[in-house]
C-alpha cells in the first residue's frame, strides 16, 4: 500500500532519499561537466511556501518529491525520485498528482518543473500528465527541458 508522508527535507529519511537520488543522477548524468548537487533549503519546503513528501510503499520509504513557491501563483515541483525497485507501479504519476493537488491547495494556479532529456521516462510522465514545454524559467545547470501545467483551483 502506498502513502505520501509530509516530511521536513532535513529529516533523516528525506535526506537519505535525496542523497540516493543525487548519487544516482551523478552516476548517470550524460554531461561531462557532471551533475550539480544542491540539497533543498528546508524553509522553502515548509507550508505555506511549499512542502516535501516521502513516498512509502508497504511501510518502506521508496521515494520523494516536493513543491515550492516561486511566487504567489506559481509553484515548482522538485526532486521527484523513486528507487528503481519502486518504479513501473504508477507511483510516479500518483506522486506528481498529489504534489499538484497540494500546490493548488496552497494557492498555485500553475506548476512548473525542469528535467534533463536523459530522463526519458520522466519527460514522458510529464507530457502525458498535461505538462507543456516552456522557455527556461531558471538557470539550473542540470536541466535541458522545462515544463508547465495550469492547475484548476479546488
Amino acid at each position: 500500500m502506498q502513502a505520501f508522508v509530509e516530511t521536513a527535507v532535513s529529516d533523516a529519511t528525506a535526506h537519505a532519499l535525496l542523497a540516493e537520488y543525487f548519487d544516482y543522477r551523478e552516476s548517470t548524468f550524460p554531461n561531462a561537466v557532471g551533475y550539480v548537487t544542491t540539497f533543498p533549503s528546508p524553509e522553502t519546503f515548509t507550508p505555506p511556501k511549499g512542502l516535501f513528501l516521502v513516498v512509502e510503499l508497504d511501510g518502506r520509504a521508496v521515494g520523494c518529491g516536493g513543491i515550492r513557491s516561486l511566487d504567489n501563483a506559481r509553484f515548482e515541483a522538485k526532486h521527484l525520485w523513486l528507487q528503481p525497485t519502486a518504479r513501473r507501479r504508477g507511483l510516479g504519476r500518483a506522486l506528481l498528482a498529489e504534489l499538484e493537488r497540494l500546490a493548488a491547495e496552497l494557492g498555485a494556479v500553475e506548476i512548473v518543473l525542469d528535467t534533463n532529456s536523459s530522463l526519458a521516462a520522466a519527460g514522458n510522465l510529464y507530457r502525458s500528465s498535461g505538462y507543456v514545454d516552456i522557455e527556461p524559467y531558471n538557470d539550473n545547470p542540470n536541466a535541458t527541458n522545462w515544463y508547465a501545467k495550469q492547475l484548476s483551483r479546488r
